[in-house]
């Protein structure tokens, strides 16, 4: 049986949570199960709305899609439909110009793990060591690949809150897709970047190593992003497939 837990915290900082965290266990359309975090941006509460209306209406259209039953295809389709949405919603009402959010959406199939990312939200496995397995649309992201900075100066790099895709911004939208083999003891850990520009990956590594179960990593991650500074809101989902295991 799948074990998962998921949390938001509005930090120590901010005066509104962007964060939002959608999780199902039970099947959602085509799906066995359904994961999703989306970290939102825009004024006022245009980032709050965002990340919502994102998650929400992103479990909905997988929850009635019927088009495909490769999962990295409803994951695909539907992020692509929930950005027009996103995107004409803006357009539609000027409180809401210029907002949108990150989304990394996940499911497991079998032995095997799907899933899906726009943005600098990320999914990383912690087995024999916490590994990201998405990868950032980020300015520092660009700046690794083309070698001006190293891997270890992303974190607290002045630009690191800078991405170059988003849900919302631009009436389309490329997701990256993915899928990989669920290993013995694979964890997977779904984030906003206020829980990883806080906390260290040995760090984070440890506290999922440690934890009891699912809802103490969670709580205990979220807390130690607060006890170093809580500059930003923090989103957790913690997954731990326990019997899809070779």
């Amino acid at each position: 049986m799948i074990k998962s837990f998921s949390k938001t915290n509005i930090g120590r900082k901010r005066k509104i949570n962007q964060d939002y965290v959608y999780t199902s266990l039970n099947k959602v359309g085509l799906l066995d199960n359904l994961f999703i975090v989306c970290d939102g941006m825009g004024g006022h509460k245009a980032g709050e709305f965002a990340s919502q209306y994102v998650a929400k209406n992103l479990a909905e259209l997988i929850k009635n899609y019927t088009a495909n039953t490769d999962p990295k295809t409803i994951l695909s389709d539907n992020i692509k439909t929930v950005n027009k949405m996103l995107f004409e919603k803006a357009r539609s009402n000027s409180d809401l110009r210029g907002m949108g959010t990150t989304v990394v959406a996940a499911t497991i199939k079998g032995k095997n793990l799907f899933y899906a990312n726009v943005g600098d939200s990320r999914l990383y496995v912690a087995s024999s060591e916490l590994k990201q397995i998405t990868v950032d649309h980020s300015l520092v992201e660009e700046m690794i690949r083309i070698g001006e900075i190293r891997p270890e100066e992303a974190r607290t790099h002045p630009d690191r809150n800078i991405i170059t895709r988003a849900i919302g911004i631009e009436p389309n939208v490329e997701p990256d897709i993915f899928d990989r083999r669920i290993r013995k003891n694979d964890k997977y850990l779904m984030c906003t970047d206020g829980l990883t520009s806080m906390v260290d990956n040995d760090t984070i590594f440890k506290i999922i190593l440690c934890a009891r179960d699912t809802v103490e990593a969670t709580q205990d991650l979220i807390n130690e992003a607060n006890r170093n500074g809580g500059k930003d809101n923090i989103g957790v989902i913690i997954i731990d497939p326990k019997n899809r295991r070779d």
